[in-house]
């Protein structure tokens, strides 16, 4: 599986701002003392993040980052997408890229396929809201399952 700490630090530190920002600006220095990440890797997402329009920067005193919309309308597949992080769960690159082996698709191509939109389609119906309130396995179930059944019938 392609996921590496890109999208897992990138969705922790908005985490973090929605959470503990309240509207306002937070100093990068704060989410990485709180997440224990680097400052120097925040910045470098945060910028990723700001081109995306998820977040704004405030100058100044009080500056930093504040969130550029409500955690309700902020997905986690929107996160991870602004910091280049895609969800694979192939050794290809897609139809027209190099082959899974020798040439070809590898046998079991499909499944990973479908199981990675599963995937992208979950992190899409989770926004920061959800995270930072704490997402019930009754409705990580129902998501996915309400999922599944959307691809399906496509």
């Amino acid at each position: 599986m392609e996921l590496n700490t890109k999208g897992r630090y990138a969705v922790m530190a908005m985490a973090d701002l929605a959470k503990y920002g309240a509207g306002d600006a937070l100093p990068l220095s704060s989410i990485a003392e709180r997440q224990q990440i680097s400052l120097a890797y925040l910045e470098q997402l945060f910028v990723k993040l700001r081109r995306a329009q998820l977040v704004d920067s405030a100058r100044g005193r009080s500056g930093g980052y504040r969130l550029g919309r409500p955690p309700a309308s902020i997905s986690v597949a929107e996160i991870m997408a602004a910091v280049e992080e895609g969800v694979r769960m192939t050794r290809c690159h897609g139809e027209d890229a190099t082959p899974c082996v020798a040439g070809q698709r590898c046998l079991t191509h499909g499944l990973w396929d479908a199981l990675g939109e599963q995937i992208r389609a979950f992190l899409d119906s989770i926004s920061l809201a959800d995270v930072i309130d704490g997402i019930p396995a009754a409705k990580q179930a129902k998501r996915v399952s309400d999922q599944a059944l959307r691809i399906a019938a496509k």
